[in-house]
């Protein structure tokens, strides 16, 4: 049980600020206009090409220094890294597709940019906010690398990739380990079974710019 909250905990943090951060960025990205736009769409981009491999042992080194090592904020934080780059770049997509005369007449009817975003550009993109929620859950909860490379002295806070991993290293019972393995699987299968049809229109439009 403390593998699986603590799986739980890391993970929902991470769709939490992920969403938030992304779509805020996501919409200044794709409506907004301001200095170095096009260089920071571009660095995101390419953060998000660096294979997680070439970006261990830097951020190890870097969380070790400010004290974020064997720590469940520290590992939310190098994933946060990881799938805020993505999201805004799936979002913006979105973004993008919604037709710019309905905020502009939000705007001129007086909406503000914030009442703007909450009442009209959310709901239009829940598809797409529910596909990016779904990606960065998938990506916290099955994580293995970086939970090894952060937590292995913390035994409390393993999650359960590692749990099962360290597990397999014992005297345990192929049983117990696949019987894991399906614990793992299921909080992915159930939610996109009941979020399926907003992942796939999500998904979708975020591809194309209409």
């Amino acid at each position: 049980l403390r593998l699986l909250r603590n799986s739980a905990v890391v993970a929902v943090a991470t769709v939490v600020v992920t969403v938030g951060v992304g779509t805020l960025a996501a919409y200044a990205a794709a409506r907004l206009q301001f200095f170095g736009k096009r260089t920071i769409n571009t660095a995101m981009v390419l953060v998000y090409l660096f294979p997680a491999i070439v970006m261990a042992i830097p951020l190890f080194v870097l969380f070790s220094a400010i004290g974020l090592r064997d720590s469940l904020v520290g590992l939310m934080n190098v994933y946060l890294a990881q799938t805020i780059p993505v999201a805004l770049y799936m979002l913006r997509s979105y973004f993008q597709s919604v037709p710019l005369e309905i905020e502009e007449s939000a705007l001129i009817d007086g909406c503000s940019r914030l009442s703007l975003i909450g009442r009209i550009v959310l709901p239009l993109a829940a598809p797409a906010l529910v596909a990016v929620g779904l990606y960065v859950f998938m990506i916290a909860w099955n994580e293995f690398l970086y939970a090894l490379l952060f937590l292995t002295q913390s035994q409390e806070l393993w999650t359960l990739p590692l749990g099962l991993q360290q597990l397999d290293n014992q005297e345990i019972p192929k049983t117990v380990l696949m019987a894991g393995a399906v614990i793992i699987s299921l909080p992915i299968i159930i939610i996109f079974f009941v979020a399926e049809r907003f992942l796939v229109e999500g998904l979708t439009a975020g591809s194309v710019k209409g």
